[in-house]
């Protein structure tokens, strides 16, 4: 990016790649909102945090946990459909919790208290599941900084997976701050909060290939 173009995506609050905000800067959901969408931006405290561009171990385990999540839960509850059903499971929806707003790797809400899907841009409904995928860039922000905002937001259970460990860490909400319920490694198969009604094995949600 040249010192012009640099100068022009300041002023107009982009952010470039891989970096915050300037710091002392405090951004609004507005003008988190008018930011190209191909940014990737997320509004953590204020200040504009990039999404790194998920490499190949991301996006496998992005994708392997919706294989599995989606086809057993994502349909109406009951039925002869397999597993319980009862969710919307959405990939990377623009979500915004109070002053912050966010792209969570997947989030899910329960059809009792949504019988539709959640509408507009951005979601304003809490989400009762969201699950961030570690990568090097992001750590930081997934692990204290939005773990913290989503404890305050009221978010019953939050996933960690993270690649380069081969683990899955499950939070659950409690009053005082989050609960850890499970650390699970890749070999195991475990039944982790909200969707312990199925047994996974943490491997797939990685994106391994299937037992």
């Amino acid at each position: 990016m040249g010192n012009r173009a640099r100068d022009e995506a300041t002023k107009a609050g982009v952010v470039p790649s891989g970096r915050m905000s300037e710091r002392g800067k405090h951004h609004t959901i507005e003008e988190w909102l008018q930011q190209p969408p191909d940014r990737r931006l997320e509004l953590v405290d204020g200040e504009f945090i990039e999404k790194a561009l998920p490499d190949v171990p991301h996006a496998l385990a992005q994708a392997g946990t919706l294989a599995l999540v989606h086809p057993l839960f994502h349909r109406k509850p009951g039925g002869s459909g397999p597993g319980p059903g009862g969710w919307w499971i959405l990939s990377e929806v623009d979500l915004q919790l109070g002053a912050n707003g966010y792209r969570p790797d997947l989030a899910g809400w329960r059809r009792e208290r949504a019988p539709l899907p959640p509408p507009g841009r951005p979601v304003i409904l809490r989400p009762d599941w969201i699950c961030e995928v570690l990568s090097e860039s992001n750590r930081h922000n997934d692990t204290i900084r939005k773990l913290r905002r989503y404890h305050e937001a009221g978010v019953p259970h939050y996933w960690l997976l993270d690649p380069e460990t081969g683990t899955l860490t499950v939070f659950r909400h409690e009053p005082l701050g989050y609960l850890n319920v499970l650390i699970a490694e890749r070999p195991q198969r475990v039944r982790a909060e909200p969707f312990e009604a199925i047994e996974v094995h943490v491997g797939a949600l990685l994106g391994d290939d299937p037992e």
